[in-house]
């Protein structure tokens, strides 16, 4: 049951950020997903390290003010490694949207740590790179 219940975590944590079909982000369960004194990094071209607030913030903002439409972002591989209560994830990902009227999509890769807790697996630290 572990991986199945990481790779549901996993899911609703890329799914937080979908708006596509005029739906609503649900960037909130990004506070449920994550331990509250989790770490979110994100690596060039502007290195930055984001508490959960901090990193929840501004993406509920783009994702509800209009700039940022028909968002989604999905894996596309991974590997977890599960070692009792902890494990690792590396996934290779897509996302698609129209940010300011123009079409995009990208890759990227993140690495996600995760942590059993009595509540489930929760995630400790997330860190993502988007290739150029």
């Amino acid at each position: 049951m572990s991986k199945t219940d990481i790779d549901a975590v996993t899911a609703e944590f890329f799914g937080a950020f979908d708006n596509r079909d005029g739906k609503a982000a649900d960037v909130d369960r990004i506070s449920r997903l994550v331990l509250p004194d989790g770490v979110i990094v994100k690596t060039g071209p502007e290195f930055t390290v984001y508490t959960v607030d901090e990193f929840i913030e501004p993406r509920r903002q783009l994702l509800a003010d209009g700039r940022l439409v028909e968002f989604s972002e999905w894996e596309t591989s991974e590997r977890t490694e599960i070692a009792g209560d902890i494990a690792s994830r590396f996934s290779e990902y897509s996302k698609s949207g129209i940010l300011d009227g123009r079409r995009f999509e990208g890759v990227g890769a993140k690495t996600i740590q995760f942590v059993r807790t009595s509540q489930g697996w929760r995630i400790t630290a997330v860190a993502w790179y988007d290739k150029p």
